[in-house]
Protein backbone atom coordinates (compact mmCIF):
# COMPACT_ATOMS: atom_id res chain seq x y z
CA UNK A 1 0.00 0.00 0.00
CA UNK A 2 1.44 3.73 -0.44
CA UNK A 3 2.30 5.36 2.32
CA UNK A 4 2.53 9.15 2.60
CA UNK A 5 4.05 11.61 4.78
CA UNK A 6 3.27 15.12 4.65
CA UNK A 7 4.95 18.39 5.18
CA UNK A 8 4.57 21.63 6.86
CA UNK A 9 0.91 21.69 7.09
CA UNK A 10 -0.98 22.13 10.14
CA UNK A 11 -1.79 19.18 12.41
CA UNK A 12 -6.11 19.74 11.86
CA UNK A 13 -5.62 19.59 8.06
CA UNK A 14 -3.40 16.54 8.43
CA UNK A 15 -5.74 14.52 11.11
CA UNK A 16 -8.51 15.04 7.93
CA UNK A 17 -6.22 13.30 5.77
CA UNK A 18 -5.02 10.32 7.81
CA UNK A 19 -9.11 9.96 8.71
CA UNK A 20 -10.07 9.13 4.89
CA UNK A 21 -6.86 7.72 3.83
CA UNK A 22 -6.64 4.02 6.24
CA UNK A 23 -3.74 2.94 3.93
CA UNK A 24 -1.86 5.57 4.83
CA UNK A 25 1.34 6.14 7.40
CA UNK A 26 2.54 8.70 8.36
CA UNK A 27 6.76 7.64 7.20
CA UNK A 28 8.10 5.44 4.84
CA UNK A 29 10.33 3.29 6.26
CA UNK A 30 13.90 4.91 6.64
CA UNK A 31 15.31 1.24 4.91
CA UNK A 32 12.79 1.45 2.04
CA UNK A 33 15.19 2.43 -1.31
CA UNK A 34 13.77 5.88 -2.92
CA UNK A 35 15.49 8.87 -4.28
CA UNK A 36 14.08 12.76 -4.91
CA UNK A 37 11.65 14.66 -7.38
CA UNK A 38 11.29 18.01 -7.28
CA UNK A 39 8.12 18.87 -9.51
CA UNK A 40 9.14 22.26 -11.57
CA UNK A 41 5.81 23.86 -12.86
CA UNK A 42 8.42 26.55 -14.14
CA UNK A 43 9.81 24.92 -16.47
CA UNK A 44 7.02 23.27 -18.76
CA UNK A 45 8.03 20.48 -21.43
CA UNK A 46 5.91 19.57 -24.60
CA UNK A 47 1.99 19.29 -24.92
CA UNK A 48 0.94 15.51 -25.03
CA UNK A 49 -1.58 14.94 -27.20
CA UNK A 50 -3.12 11.08 -26.13
CA UNK A 51 -2.86 7.69 -27.27
CA UNK A 52 -3.17 6.03 -30.13
CA UNK A 53 -4.50 2.34 -31.30
CA UNK A 54 -4.04 0.35 -34.59
CA UNK A 55 -7.73 -1.72 -35.24
CA UNK A 56 -7.80 -4.75 -37.29
CA UNK A 57 -10.35 -4.50 -39.24
CA UNK A 58 -10.06 -7.20 -41.48
CA UNK A 59 -8.67 -11.04 -41.94
CA UNK A 60 -4.98 -11.90 -41.20
CA UNK A 61 -3.74 -15.57 -40.76
CA UNK A 62 -2.05 -16.45 -38.02
CA UNK A 63 1.43 -15.69 -36.68
CA UNK A 64 0.78 -12.62 -39.69
CA UNK A 65 1.19 -15.64 -42.74
CA UNK A 66 -1.33 -14.63 -45.56
CA UNK A 67 -4.23 -12.09 -45.81
CA UNK A 68 -7.14 -14.21 -46.25
CA UNK A 69 -10.69 -13.82 -48.22
CA UNK A 70 -12.46 -14.75 -45.35
CA UNK A 71 -13.82 -12.07 -43.03
CA UNK A 72 -12.50 -12.05 -39.60
CA UNK A 73 -12.33 -8.79 -38.58
CA UNK A 74 -13.13 -6.33 -35.10
CA UNK A 75 -16.00 -4.33 -34.60
CA UNK A 76 -17.42 -6.40 -37.73
CA UNK A 77 -17.79 -9.76 -35.80
CA UNK A 78 -19.01 -8.13 -32.49
CA UNK A 79 -22.63 -8.61 -31.53
CA UNK A 80 -24.47 -5.22 -30.78
CA UNK A 81 -23.23 -4.77 -26.96
CA UNK A 82 -19.94 -6.38 -27.08
CA UNK A 83 -19.18 -3.82 -29.91
CA UNK A 84 -20.64 -1.09 -26.96
CA UNK A 85 -18.67 -2.37 -24.20
CA UNK A 86 -15.59 -2.25 -26.27
CA UNK A 87 -16.09 1.15 -27.23
CA UNK A 88 -16.75 2.29 -23.71
CA UNK A 89 -15.00 0.37 -21.44
CA UNK A 90 -11.57 -0.67 -23.36
CA UNK A 91 -11.11 2.14 -25.99
CA UNK A 92 -12.51 5.43 -24.88
CA UNK A 93 -9.54 7.61 -23.68
CA UNK A 94 -7.76 7.02 -27.00
CA UNK A 95 -7.07 9.76 -29.36
CA UNK A 96 -5.80 7.95 -32.55
CA UNK A 97 -6.75 5.32 -34.41
CA UNK A 98 -3.55 3.74 -36.56
CA UNK A 99 -5.39 2.31 -40.35
CA UNK A 100 -3.38 0.23 -42.05
CA UNK A 101 -3.92 0.64 -45.91
CA UNK A 102 -4.07 -2.26 -47.81
CA UNK A 103 -3.87 -4.39 -44.67
CA UNK A 104 -6.59 -4.15 -42.59
CA UNK A 105 -8.41 -1.82 -45.02
CA UNK A 106 -7.56 -3.67 -48.84
CA UNK A 107 -10.49 -3.36 -51.16
CA UNK A 108 -9.68 -1.98 -54.66
CA UNK A 109 -11.63 -0.17 -57.24
CA UNK A 110 -11.99 -1.88 -60.36
CA UNK A 111 -8.88 -0.56 -61.64
CA UNK A 112 -7.07 -1.76 -58.38
CA UNK A 113 -5.42 2.39 -58.20
CA UNK A 114 -7.65 3.21 -55.30
CA UNK A 115 -8.29 1.66 -51.99
CA UNK A 116 -11.61 0.92 -50.92
CA UNK A 117 -13.83 -1.10 -48.71
CA UNK A 118 -13.25 -5.16 -48.78
CA UNK A 119 -16.55 -6.09 -47.54
CA UNK A 120 -19.90 -4.29 -46.88
CA UNK A 121 -20.19 -2.29 -44.01
CA UNK A 122 -16.60 -2.00 -43.06
CA UNK A 123 -16.32 1.52 -43.44
CA UNK A 124 -19.84 1.99 -41.57
CA UNK A 125 -17.75 0.12 -38.84
CA UNK A 126 -15.11 2.11 -38.49
CA UNK A 127 -16.73 5.49 -38.66
CA UNK A 128 -19.45 4.02 -36.06
CA UNK A 129 -16.09 2.93 -33.72
CA UNK A 130 -14.40 6.71 -34.16
CA UNK A 131 -17.93 8.31 -33.27
CA UNK A 132 -18.50 6.05 -30.04
CA UNK A 133 -14.85 5.60 -28.61
CA UNK A 134 -14.76 9.78 -29.47
CA UNK A 135 -11.13 9.59 -30.96
CA UNK A 136 -9.76 12.76 -33.18
CA UNK A 137 -9.09 10.66 -36.23
CA UNK A 138 -7.15 8.19 -37.74
CA UNK A 139 -3.99 7.80 -38.55
CA UNK A 140 -3.91 6.72 -41.98
CA UNK A 141 -1.21 4.80 -43.23
CA UNK A 142 -0.12 2.47 -46.04
CA UNK A 143 1.30 -0.73 -45.27
CA UNK A 144 1.40 -1.17 -49.55
CA UNK A 145 0.39 1.27 -51.58
CA UNK A 146 -2.81 -0.24 -54.35
CA UNK A 147 -1.46 -2.83 -56.84
CA UNK A 148 -2.06 -1.04 -59.87
CA UNK A 149 0.99 1.03 -58.64
CA UNK A 150 3.22 -1.45 -57.52
CA UNK A 151 5.98 -3.56 -59.98
CA UNK A 152 4.21 -6.69 -58.76
CA UNK A 153 1.00 -5.67 -58.95
CA UNK A 154 -0.09 -7.08 -55.80
CA UNK A 155 -0.39 -6.38 -52.54
CA UNK A 156 2.44 -9.00 -51.53
CA UNK A 157 5.98 -6.93 -51.69
CA UNK A 158 7.78 -5.34 -54.56
CA UNK A 159 8.34 -1.44 -55.27
CA UNK A 160 7.03 1.32 -56.85
CA UNK A 161 6.19 0.09 -60.83
CA UNK A 162 7.39 3.95 -62.48
CA UNK A 163 9.79 6.19 -61.86
CA UNK A 164 9.22 9.37 -63.81
CA UNK A 165 7.33 12.45 -63.07
CA UNK A 166 3.74 11.19 -64.96
CA UNK A 167 4.31 8.35 -62.97
CA UNK A 168 4.69 10.02 -59.22
CA UNK A 169 2.03 13.08 -60.52
CA UNK A 170 -0.79 9.89 -61.44
CA UNK A 171 0.27 7.97 -58.21
CA UNK A 172 -0.09 10.93 -55.66
CA UNK A 173 -3.12 11.56 -57.06
CA UNK A 174 -4.24 8.35 -56.15
CA UNK A 175 -3.02 8.70 -52.53
CA UNK A 176 -4.83 11.72 -51.75
CA UNK A 177 -8.02 10.08 -53.69
CA UNK A 178 -7.69 7.53 -51.15
CA UNK A 179 -8.06 9.89 -48.20
CA UNK A 180 -10.93 11.67 -50.08
CA UNK A 181 -12.67 8.65 -49.58
CA UNK A 182 -12.48 8.29 -46.29
CA UNK A 183 -13.40 11.05 -45.43
CA UNK A 184 -16.69 11.14 -47.85
CA UNK A 185 -17.18 7.99 -45.31
CA UNK A 186 -17.10 9.80 -42.25
CA UNK A 187 -13.91 9.19 -41.25
CA UNK A 188 -11.74 12.12 -39.76
CA UNK A 189 -8.10 11.58 -41.12
CA UNK A 190 -5.83 13.27 -39.06
CA UNK A 191 -2.42 11.88 -38.94
CA UNK A 192 -1.13 10.40 -42.51
CA UNK A 193 2.01 8.34 -43.24
CA UNK A 194 3.55 7.10 -46.73
CA UNK A 195 4.29 3.94 -45.59
CA UNK A 196 5.11 1.42 -42.74
CA UNK A 197 8.26 0.46 -43.00
CA UNK A 198 9.61 1.12 -45.99
CA UNK A 199 13.18 -1.31 -45.72
CA UNK A 200 11.07 -4.44 -46.09
CA UNK A 201 9.93 -5.69 -49.41
CA UNK A 202 12.44 -6.82 -51.34
CA UNK A 203 13.81 -9.91 -49.35
CA UNK A 204 12.00 -13.01 -48.07
CA UNK A 205 10.21 -12.50 -44.24
CA UNK A 206 10.27 -16.43 -44.28
CA UNK A 207 13.51 -16.70 -44.49
CA UNK A 208 13.14 -18.83 -47.84
CA UNK A 209 15.71 -17.74 -50.72
CA UNK A 210 13.47 -17.77 -54.15
CA UNK A 211 14.40 -19.24 -56.89
CA UNK A 212 16.13 -17.76 -60.63
CA UNK A 213 13.41 -15.52 -61.63
CA UNK A 214 10.73 -16.17 -58.74
CA UNK A 215 9.35 -13.40 -56.61
CA UNK A 216 10.24 -13.28 -52.86
CA UNK A 217 7.62 -14.84 -50.75
CA UNK A 218 5.69 -12.31 -48.74
CA UNK A 219 3.61 -13.16 -45.81
CA UNK A 220 0.99 -9.99 -45.86
CA UNK A 221 0.54 -6.38 -47.84
CA UNK A 222 4.16 -4.75 -48.03
CA UNK A 223 6.37 -2.51 -50.31
CA UNK A 224 9.61 -1.74 -50.41
CA UNK A 225 10.77 2.15 -51.30
CA UNK A 226 14.21 3.13 -51.68
CA UNK A 227 14.99 6.52 -49.85
CA UNK A 228 14.77 8.36 -52.84
CA UNK A 229 11.87 6.91 -54.28
CA UNK A 230 10.14 7.76 -50.80
CA UNK A 231 11.25 11.15 -50.60
CA UNK A 232 10.33 11.49 -54.22
CA UNK A 233 6.66 10.38 -53.69
CA UNK A 234 6.22 12.25 -50.28
CA UNK A 235 7.29 15.83 -52.88
CA UNK A 236 4.79 15.06 -55.03
CA UNK A 237 2.08 14.02 -52.13
CA UNK A 238 2.32 16.28 -49.27
CA UNK A 239 1.57 19.38 -51.45
CA UNK A 240 -1.63 18.17 -52.81
CA UNK A 241 -2.13 16.61 -49.18
CA UNK A 242 -1.73 20.54 -47.41
CA UNK A 243 -4.37 21.52 -49.99
CA UNK A 244 -7.17 19.10 -49.05
CA UNK A 245 -5.85 19.34 -45.15
CA UNK A 246 -3.89 22.03 -44.43
CA UNK A 247 -4.17 20.64 -40.27
CA UNK A 248 -3.28 17.24 -41.39
CA UNK A 249 -0.35 15.70 -39.28
CA UNK A 250 2.08 13.93 -41.69
CA UNK A 251 5.34 11.97 -39.75
CA UNK A 252 7.84 9.84 -41.52
CA UNK A 253 9.27 7.24 -41.73
CA UNK A 254 7.44 4.91 -39.10
CA UNK A 255 10.86 2.94 -38.88
CA UNK A 256 14.05 4.28 -38.09
CA UNK A 257 12.87 8.22 -37.42
CA UNK A 258 15.48 10.95 -37.76
CA UNK A 259 18.36 8.97 -37.80
CA UNK A 260 18.28 6.66 -40.86
CA UNK A 261 18.76 7.22 -44.79
CA UNK A 262 15.78 7.90 -45.44
CA UNK A 263 15.42 11.04 -43.29
CA UNK A 264 19.00 12.09 -44.37
CA UNK A 265 16.96 11.76 -48.16
CA UNK A 266 14.10 14.60 -46.85
CA UNK A 267 16.45 16.77 -45.25
CA UNK A 268 17.99 17.21 -48.79
CA UNK A 269 15.24 18.77 -49.66
CA UNK A 270 14.23 21.64 -47.26
CA UNK A 271 10.64 22.84 -48.55
CA UNK A 272 9.91 19.24 -48.18
CA UNK A 273 11.11 18.79 -44.81
CA UNK A 274 9.45 22.01 -43.50
CA UNK A 275 5.76 19.63 -44.48
CA UNK A 276 7.19 17.07 -42.02
CA UNK A 277 5.60 17.26 -38.76
CA UNK A 278 7.05 14.44 -36.71
CA UNK A 279 9.71 11.31 -37.28
CA UNK A 280 7.95 8.17 -35.68
CA UNK A 281 9.88 5.31 -34.96
CA UNK A 282 9.34 1.11 -34.77
CA UNK A 283 10.99 -0.36 -31.48
CA UNK A 284 8.52 -3.15 -30.97
CA UNK A 285 9.21 -5.09 -27.81
CA UNK A 286 12.19 -3.40 -27.22
CA UNK A 287 13.50 -2.52 -23.42
CA UNK A 288 12.19 0.28 -21.97
CA UNK A 289 15.51 1.55 -20.73
CA UNK A 290 16.28 2.31 -24.64
CA UNK A 291 14.78 5.47 -23.99
CA UNK A 292 16.85 6.36 -21.52
CA UNK A 293 20.62 4.87 -22.47
CA UNK A 294 19.68 5.55 -26.28
CA UNK A 295 18.04 8.99 -25.90
CA UNK A 296 21.19 10.43 -28.11
CA UNK A 297 20.20 7.12 -30.98
CA UNK A 298 16.47 8.44 -30.79
CA UNK A 299 16.55 12.45 -30.93
CA UNK A 300 19.26 12.57 -33.88
CA UNK A 301 18.67 14.69 -36.42
CA UNK A 302 15.25 15.26 -35.48
CA UNK A 303 16.19 18.97 -35.54
CA UNK A 304 12.77 21.14 -33.97
CA UNK A 305 10.12 18.32 -34.84
CA UNK A 306 8.81 15.78 -32.25
CA UNK A 307 9.68 11.82 -32.46
CA UNK A 308 7.53 9.01 -31.25
CA UNK A 309 6.67 5.44 -31.31
CA UNK A 310 3.90 4.60 -33.53
CA UNK A 311 3.64 0.96 -32.87
CA UNK A 312 4.21 -1.40 -29.74
CA UNK A 313 3.94 -4.66 -28.97
CA UNK A 314 5.84 -8.03 -28.88
CA UNK A 315 6.75 -10.42 -30.64
CA UNK A 316 6.24 -14.01 -29.53
CA UNK A 317 10.24 -14.42 -28.75
CA UNK A 318 10.29 -10.62 -27.67
CA UNK A 319 7.43 -11.91 -24.67
CA UNK A 320 11.09 -13.97 -23.61
CA UNK A 321 13.06 -11.37 -23.32
CA UNK A 322 11.52 -8.65 -21.40
CA UNK A 323 11.40 -9.75 -17.73
CA UNK A 324 7.82 -8.26 -16.77
CA UNK A 325 6.14 -6.81 -20.48
CA UNK A 326 3.38 -5.35 -18.09
CA UNK A 327 5.97 -2.91 -16.18
CA UNK A 328 7.96 -2.38 -19.41
CA UNK A 329 5.14 -1.39 -21.24
CA UNK A 330 3.85 1.63 -19.08
CA UNK A 331 7.37 2.51 -18.55
CA UNK A 332 7.82 2.55 -22.54
CA UNK A 333 5.16 5.36 -22.29
CA UNK A 334 6.59 7.26 -19.61
CA UNK A 335 10.45 7.54 -21.16
CA UNK A 336 9.38 8.35 -24.59
CA UNK A 337 7.26 11.19 -23.36
CA UNK A 338 10.11 11.78 -20.53
CA UNK A 339 13.59 10.81 -22.41
CA UNK A 340 12.48 12.05 -26.48
CA UNK A 341 9.57 14.38 -25.38
CA UNK A 342 7.38 12.36 -26.97
CA UNK A 343 3.77 13.64 -27.79
CA UNK A 344 2.03 10.87 -28.31
CA UNK A 345 2.70 6.77 -28.09
CA UNK A 346 0.73 4.27 -29.81
CA UNK A 347 -0.03 0.41 -29.18
CA UNK A 348 -0.77 -2.27 -31.95
CA UNK A 349 -3.93 -3.42 -31.43
CA UNK A 350 -7.13 -3.47 -29.98
CA UNK A 351 -8.10 -6.63 -30.35
CA UNK A 352 -6.58 -9.80 -32.24
CA UNK A 353 -8.72 -12.73 -32.93
CA UNK A 354 -8.15 -16.04 -30.67
CA UNK A 355 -7.21 -17.57 -33.62
CA UNK A 356 -3.99 -15.55 -34.00
CA UNK A 357 -1.10 -17.36 -31.99
CA UNK A 358 0.60 -14.07 -32.17
CA UNK A 359 -2.04 -12.56 -30.04
CA UNK A 360 -0.70 -12.62 -26.37
CA UNK A 361 2.16 -10.12 -27.49
CA UNK A 362 0.24 -8.11 -29.88
CA UNK A 363 -3.26 -7.42 -28.28
CA UNK A 364 -4.85 -5.49 -25.85
CA UNK A 365 -8.07 -8.49 -25.77
CA UNK A 366 -9.05 -11.00 -27.27
CA UNK A 367 -12.46 -11.47 -29.40
CA UNK A 368 -14.20 -15.29 -31.37
CA UNK A 369 -15.00 -14.78 -34.54
CA UNK A 370 -18.31 -16.63 -35.69
CA UNK A 371 -18.07 -20.46 -36.60
CA UNK A 372 -15.91 -23.54 -36.34
CA UNK A 373 -11.68 -22.42 -34.88
CA UNK A 374 -8.88 -24.52 -35.69
CA UNK A 375 -7.22 -23.11 -33.02
CA UNK A 376 -8.19 -20.77 -30.05
CA UNK A 377 -6.25 -18.97 -27.82
CA UNK A 378 -9.00 -18.45 -25.18
CA UNK A 379 -11.40 -20.65 -25.49
CA UNK A 380 -13.32 -19.52 -22.67
CA UNK A 381 -14.34 -16.25 -24.99
CA UNK A 382 -18.00 -16.95 -26.29
CA UNK A 383 -18.43 -16.25 -30.29
CA UNK A 384 -19.30 -12.66 -31.00
CA UNK A 385 -17.43 -11.59 -27.75
CA UNK A 386 -14.28 -10.01 -26.28
CA UNK A 387 -12.25 -9.92 -23.06
CA UNK A 388 -8.72 -8.19 -21.66
CA UNK A 389 -5.94 -9.30 -22.24
CA UNK A 390 -4.49 -8.25 -18.94
CA UNK A 391 -0.98 -8.08 -18.92
CA UNK A 392 -1.28 -5.61 -22.34
CA UNK A 393 -4.02 -3.48 -21.31
CA UNK A 394 -3.46 -2.84 -17.75
CA UNK A 395 -0.05 -1.17 -18.35
CA UNK A 396 -2.12 0.80 -20.20
CA UNK A 397 -5.37 1.99 -18.57
CA UNK A 398 -4.06 4.16 -16.16
CA UNK A 399 -2.64 6.37 -18.70
CA UNK A 400 -6.04 6.34 -20.46
CA UNK A 401 -8.16 7.71 -17.89
CA UNK A 402 -5.63 9.84 -15.51
CA UNK A 403 -3.66 11.67 -18.42
CA UNK A 404 -6.02 14.12 -20.11
CA UNK A 405 -5.40 15.28 -23.86
CA UNK A 406 -3.49 18.31 -24.50
CA UNK A 407 -1.55 17.75 -21.01
CA UNK A 408 1.95 19.69 -20.21
CA UNK A 409 4.49 17.79 -19.37
CA UNK A 410 6.40 19.18 -16.33
CA UNK A 411 10.16 18.96 -15.59
CA UNK A 412 10.97 16.90 -12.86
CA UNK A 413 14.58 17.24 -10.95
CA UNK A 414 15.72 13.54 -9.77
CA UNK A 415 18.32 13.19 -7.59
CA UNK A 416 19.01 9.70 -9.42
CA UNK A 417 17.39 8.45 -12.51
CA UNK A 418 16.33 4.66 -12.30
CA UNK A 419 15.75 2.07 -14.99
CA UNK A 420 12.78 0.51 -12.67
CA UNK A 421 11.32 3.21 -11.56
CA UNK A 422 9.87 6.34 -13.33
CA UNK A 423 8.04 9.08 -12.80
CA UNK A 424 5.83 11.32 -15.18
CA UNK A 425 4.69 14.62 -14.36
CA UNK A 426 1.74 16.89 -15.89
CA UNK A 427 -0.71 19.66 -15.92
CA UNK A 428 -4.10 19.42 -17.48
CA UNK A 429 -5.62 22.01 -20.15
CA UNK A 430 -7.50 23.44 -16.72
CA UNK A 431 -4.32 23.26 -14.30
CA UNK A 432 -4.76 20.10 -12.54
CA UNK A 433 -1.40 18.34 -11.47
CA UNK A 434 -1.06 14.68 -12.52
CA UNK A 435 1.53 12.63 -11.44
CA UNK A 436 2.27 8.79 -12.92
CA UNK A 437 4.67 6.37 -10.79
CA UNK A 438 6.07 3.04 -11.73
CA UNK A 439 8.16 0.37 -9.75
CA UNK A 440 9.26 -2.25 -11.95
CA UNK A 441 11.87 -3.31 -8.84
CA UNK A 442 11.27 -6.11 -6.46
CA UNK A 443 11.20 -3.70 -3.64
CA UNK A 444 8.91 -1.20 -2.38
CA UNK A 445 10.24 2.03 -3.48
CA UNK A 446 9.59 5.80 -1.87
CA UNK A 447 9.41 8.76 -4.06
CA UNK A 448 9.90 11.88 -2.13
CA UNK A 449 8.15 14.23 -3.83
CA UNK A 450 8.19 18.43 -3.29
CA UNK A 451 7.21 21.45 -5.33
CA UNK A 452 3.49 20.50 -5.94
CA UNK A 453 1.65 22.90 -6.83
CA UNK A 454 -2.03 21.26 -5.82
CA UNK A 455 -3.32 20.75 -2.30
CA UNK A 456 -4.84 17.68 -2.91
CA UNK A 457 -4.29 14.68 -4.93
CA UNK A 458 -6.09 11.03 -5.29
CA UNK A 459 -4.33 8.33 -5.64
CA UNK A 460 -4.86 5.03 -7.82
CA UNK A 461 -3.36 1.98 -8.24
CA UNK A 462 -2.43 -0.60 -11.50
CA UNK A 463 -1.44 -3.80 -11.41
CA UNK A 464 -1.31 -6.95 -13.46
CA UNK A 465 -4.40 -8.18 -11.79
CA UNK A 466 -5.98 -5.37 -10.52
CA UNK A 467 -7.38 -1.93 -12.28
CA UNK A 468 -7.97 1.52 -10.45
CA UNK A 469 -7.40 0.47 -6.71
CA UNK A 470 -8.30 3.49 -5.05
CA UNK A 471 -5.22 4.72 -2.71
CA UNK A 472 -7.45 7.69 -1.10
CA UNK A 473 -5.97 10.99 -0.82
CA UNK A 474 -2.86 13.01 0.02
CA UNK A 475 -2.24 16.48 0.33
CA UNK A 476 1.14 18.91 1.14
CA UNK A 477 2.92 20.15 -1.11
CA UNK A 478 5.78 17.83 -0.43
CA UNK A 479 4.64 14.03 0.22
CA UNK A 480 6.16 10.47 0.31
CA UNK A 481 4.79 7.78 -1.65
CA UNK A 482 5.78 4.31 -1.42
CA UNK A 483 4.89 2.48 -4.51
CA UNK A 484 4.81 -1.72 -4.53
CA UNK A 485 6.29 -3.07 -6.57
CA UNK A 486 5.16 -4.12 -10.54
CA UNK A 487 2.80 -1.06 -10.08
CA UNK A 488 1.74 1.86 -11.43
CA UNK A 489 0.24 4.55 -9.65
CA UNK A 490 -1.25 7.67 -10.80
CA UNK A 491 -2.08 10.76 -8.53
CA UNK A 492 -4.25 13.34 -9.97
CA UNK A 493 -5.82 16.54 -8.44
CA UNK A 494 -10.03 16.01 -8.26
Amino acid sequence: MSKLAFAKWPVRSMALVLACCLNATTAATSQQPGASYRIRPDKPQQVIKGLGFEIQSDSIGSLNQGMPEEVVAVPHDLIPSERTRLYKDMLHGFRYTRLAMGLYLRGNDASKQHIIERYPGQMDDLRAMQDAVGIEGFDVEYWSPPPFWKESKSYYGGTLGGNDPAFFNAFSDALVEDVRYLQAHGLHVAQWGLQNEPVFGMTPLDGDKPKAGERPKMPYAIAFYSPEDYAKTLHYVVPKLRKLSPQLHIHANSWDGPAGTYAAELRKDPELLKQIDAWTWHQVGSNSNDQIDLQAKYMKGAGDKPVYSNEFEYQPADLKKIASPFMNTGQSIMNWMVFENSPTWYWLHALKPVTNLEGSGYALGFWRPQGELKQNLRPEIEAGHWDYNAPNYNAIAGFLKYLPWDSTRLTVDESVVQHDQRILVWRSKTGKLGIALSNRGTAPYTFHLSGMASRSLEGHRYTISALDQSLGKASGRSMDITVPPQSFEFWVAP
